[in-house]
């Protein structure tokens, strides 16, 4: 009789977390990243009256007889599927689209989360402005002039500078691309300017010192008289002010000895070769780039003196191609500088986050640079995580160590910036799951009811 007691106040007992984890999970319906919690019951050991018997010749075997002792807790799981994703328009927020976790410091401790309401601090810290607790990933390093991000490196704080500098880059390489027409005129001996005029071809585009101060490049292009296929190439920098630039042109390690080239075309109108003022000749084969140099106003002399020069390429094509090079057709003259990566300095107005978690600085002299690499951390059992308030988790003894990487490697999912993972609570469950438990805490609570009655029974028969 005290046995059915002791085992009504053990389901009730247990009816009773169960009914804390529901009211948990529908109290966290509305929080980001939140993953719900489930309750699992077993039975407790049980009490043997009387135990088996095996067969023998002359009777059957004999089960054993055991009297259950009640009901605990078996296990409290957390449950990590995918909450539903809501777009935010706010381009910190970031949403976890499969598995795995956002890594987060507070001083020395690590911890990790879903929820990716992130936000910057006034040192450009990528954290999170609830807790403070700062975004883990990995810093872009300048190396040979490219923005690298090395992931196999050991976590960091992401730092973005808003305002801050993109410094001024000197052009160094400027593409020429499209076509020069095969019946321009030749100019002919004492051509009016109107004549010459017409069978020059000239193009222009900007390039940059290293002060970031915009120059023109000028190149104008007119047929060789008395030779097919050949086109003289005439190269300043700010044409107005040409004796002060001093534009030379070579091929090779040579400054050139003008500022001309000549151009010569294949039958098919494809490039063929460029020859310098200084007679060299172009490589046979591949990419073809003249070296033009030119004096910067402004700029300190070198060591000997000499005023100070900047070196750009001008790439005019690859020999036998049609793509992206120069060319001669019978059809309009179009040939043009399609792209120099010169720039002037700029600030960072912006910054955008893609799918792998780099972090893309947008500046107002329009360049694009990454400046890191937001991490993700996946386990072997995510389920061994403990659950360390301010919506994260830390690692445990059966979680194992966390696989820390960027996101698409060993099983984690993509990011979505502009968006956040809502909670996994599913209100119709929850509140089905609330009706059962309660109605299991009711019933356990009549079991001690009824063995109550049976013990005044047994009192009731000294009377």
């Amino acid at each position: 009789m005290m046995r059915s007691l002791y085992a009504g106040v053990s389901g009730m007992q247990n009816h009773q977390t169960r009914m804390d984890v529901i009211g948990n999970n529908v109290s966290n319906v509305n929080t980001t990243g939140f993953k719900r919690g489930r309750v699992n019951f077993q039975d407790m050991i049980s009490q043997q009256t009387a135990g088996a018997a095996a067969p023998t010749d002359e009777v059957g075997g004999v089960n054993p007889k055991e009297v259950g002792l009640g009901m605990t807790i078996a296990s409290i799981d957390t449950i990590f599927n995918q909450g539903n994703l809501q777009s935010t328009g706010v381009s910190t927020d970031l949403a976890i689209q499969g598995n795995g976790f956002f890594v987060m410091k507070s001083g020395d401790e690590t911890f990790y989360t879903r929820n990716g309401n992130f936000g910057v601090d006034q040192d450009g810290t990528l954290v999170n402005p609830a807790n403070g607790m700062r975004v883990q990933g990995w810093m872009a390093q300048e190396l040979n002039g490219e923005q690298v991000i090395n992931t196999a490196s050991s976590v960091e704080d992401l730092i973005i500078p808003v305002g801050g500098k993109d410094p001024a880059k000197a052009t160094t390489n400027v593409d020429f691309a499209c076509n020069l027409n095969k019946s321009t005129p030749i100019i002919a001996e004492g051509a009016s300017d109107a004549d010459v005029a017409k069978a020059t071809w000239g193009t222009e585009t900007k390039i940059y010192d290293s002060f970031g101060n915009e120059h023109m490049l000028s190149v104008s292009f007119t047929r060789v008289p008395d030779t097919d296929n050949q086109w003289t190439a005439t190269v300043n920098v700010d044409i107005e002010n040409a004796a002060e630039t001093q534009t030379r042109v070579g091929l090779g390690t040579t400054d050139g000895t003008q500022n001309t080239f000549t151009v010569t075309f294949d039958n098919l109108g494809r490039i063929a070769s460029v020859t310098d003022s200084a007679g060299n000749v172009s490589n046979p084969e591949g990419e073809i780039s003249v070296q033009c140099s030119w004096t910067v106003p402004g700029a300190n002399p070198d060591e000997d003196g000499n005023p100070a020069r900047q070196v750009m390429n001008i790439n005019v094509g690859t020999v036998g191609s049609m793509k992206n090079s120069i060319t001669q057709c019978a059809a309009s003259s179009s040939t043009k500088a399609f792209s120099q990566d010169g720039y002037k300095m700029g600030y960072l107005d912006n910054f955008k986050i893609d799918a792998s978690g780099i972090i893309t600085g947008v500046y107002s002299n329009g360049t694009s640079r990454a400046l890191g690499q937001i991490a993700m951390a996946s386990f072997s059992n995510q389920n061994g995580l403990e659950k360390a308030g301010d919506n994260t988790y830390s690692q445990s003894n059966n979680s194992g160590l966390a696989n820390i990487s960027s996101s698409g490697i060993a099983g984690k999912g993509t990011l979505l910036a502009g968006a956040l993972e809502m909670s996994n609570v599913d209100l119709t469950e929850q509140l089905t799951d609330m009706i059962v438990t309660q109605r299991g805490f009711q019933a356990n609570s009549k079991t001690i009811q009824t063995a109550d009655t049976l013990l005044d029974t047994v009192l009731n028969l000294k009377r």
